[in-house]
């Protein structure tokens, strides 16, 4: 019995480590919005998901779990995950790694300097108001955008499923 929970305790361990050791390695790029943009409108058949978020936002926070586990179901196909990270990109040492640690978030974060927002939100999509959490879904130069948090795995999975449509 001892040896089984000395063997639980090196793996749980052993993944925080090394979810540590990627987070102080690599460094969070910060992308402009040139950047976002040749990402959002890359035309081929890789589905993109883009989530945008920030560490004060209550209901984005709320919402990571599904990302997560989204990323995870999808790991095998044409598919990537950009969590776009809207706090300041002085932030990123103080609070966005600390946030991914805490949280163990594997997928791919972004932090946006995308300066004025009035610049860039009507590009994204002309009916969103700026708030957070909203979701952007790109495949094949084709969009799909929503304004607001996801109350679980299916709500998710159903919005990404309209961009077949």
């Amino acid at each position: 019995m001892p040896i089984k929970f000395l063997l639980l305790l090196f793996c749980v361990f052993k993944v925080q480590l090394t979810v540590s050791q990627n987070i102080s390695r690599e460094n969070i790029p910060i992308v402009d919005t040139k950047t976002l943009f040749s990402l959002i409108d890359k035309q081929d058949d890789t589905l993109r998901v883009f989530n945008f978020w920030a560490t004060w936002c209550k209901p984005c926070v709320q919402e990571l779990p599904y990302f997560e586990e989204l990323n995870q179901d999808q790991k095998n196909k044409k598919f990537i995950l950009y969590l776009v990270s809207l706090d300041f990109k002085t932030s990123i040492d103080k609070k966005i790694k600390p946030f991914i640690l805490k949280k163990k978030l594997l997928s791919k974060v972004l932090v946006f300097d995308g300066g004025n927002p009035n610049d860039w939100i009507d590009r994204i999509d002309p009916n969103w108001s700026g708030s957070i959490p909203a979701s952007l879904v790109s495949l094949n130069g084709k969009k799909i955008f929503e304004e607001g948090e996801f109350e679980n795995l299916q709500s998710l999975n159903a919005f990404i499923k309209k961009i077949y449509k």
